[in-house]
């Protein structure tokens, strides 16, 4: 199956534009982190105490609020959980301090005797726990980018590693930036979700650079036209690249809109990075190998 067959489209003499909407893209981003005081974490990170209750009859979360405030439980985070029935109480956990959950739940069936409910999830990461899975998290994208800028080195050349490590970042940032934006919590799901993005994104960069070493081999030892050449290239691999995105984002979108609650903000990750990632792949990585060239050049 091949979409885009004799593809022309150029694509590097207008890379200004491709520069222009991820700046904007990036700018937007890292405003929304700042704004939001950086990522917003799960318990995962911060540590806390996280309730999951499934209730017979529909809950109003205003009107649980205000039973449990007047019991004494404040600075609760309380929202619904998929179902109107079901909802979801978060608290901070001071170092040391036990569950609250046991109190949350007798105080619940105390206010609301007419609508019993079950336990579905009951977790709980102290304060120092968390604060090592942060450490942990960022060192492993830490470690894959390094890895990956060797790993382009040894395969390719150096500013083809530029490129890849440019486009990664351009992808992890972008992401993150999204997730601000949407208030979605980053959990331990979710960096799994990143490192995924990092994989796919820098697979799809891997096929564009081989094929633009190709060419530059069977083209004659004096290149002038290197931009003519990542260009040709760029439309050589581009009915691969689709299609390829485009069978994954099919499964990741029924994912996000029938794998249920749990699984949706795992999947709206992978959607974004699938769809950042392609469009780094060929509007981002092979520019700036382009850009790097010229500078070298120059200088």
């Amino acid at each position: 199956m091949h979409l885009f067959q004799n593809a022309h489209y150029e694509i590097i003499s207008k890379r200004k534009i491709g520069y222009a909407i991820s700046s904007v893209l990036i700018i937007l981003s890292i405003v929304s982190l700042i704004i939001h005081g950086g990522p917003k974490y799960n318990i995962d990170f911060t540590g806390g105490a996280l309730l999951q209750l499934k209730f017979e009859k529909d809950v109003n979360i205003q009107q649980i609020r205000s039973l449990l405030s007047e019991k004494g439980f404040n600075d609760l985070e309380i929202k619904h959980f998929g179902a109107t029935n079901e909802i979801s109480i978060r608290s901070g956990l001071k170092d040391g301090e036990e569950s609250i959950s046991a109190g949350l739940e007798s105080t619940i069936k105390e206010v609301m005797p007419d609508n019993p409910f079950i336990e579905e999830r009951n977790e709980k990461v102290g304060p120092k726990v968390g604060h090592e899975l942060i450490i942990d998290a960022l060192l492993a994208i830490f470690w894959s980018m390094i890895l990956i800028l060797f790993y382009v080195m040894w395969r390719f050349e150096f500013k083809f590693s530029v490129g890849a490590i440019g486009a990664l970042l351009h992808d992890i940032i972008i992401t993150l930036g999204v997730f601000s934006i949407f208030e979605i919590e980053i959990s331990a799901p979710m960096i799994a979700a990143v490192l995924t993005i990092v994989g796919y994104s820098l697979n799809d960069t891997i096929v564009v650079f081989d094929r633009i070493r190709e060419n530059l081999k069977s083209a004659s030892k004096n290149i002038s036209d290197i931009s003519g050449i990542v260009n040709v290239s760029i439309n050589e691999t581009l009915s691969r690249t689709v299609i390829t995105s485009g069978t994954t984002l099919i499964v990741v979108v029924i994912l996000f809109f029938f794998g249920g609650e749990v699984l949706k903000t795992f999947a709206f990750a992978l959607i974004v990075g699938i769809v950042v990632g392609t469009y780094s792949s060929i509007f981002v990585a092979s520019p700036i190998v382009i850009d790097w060239r010229v500078k070298r050049e120059k200088s």
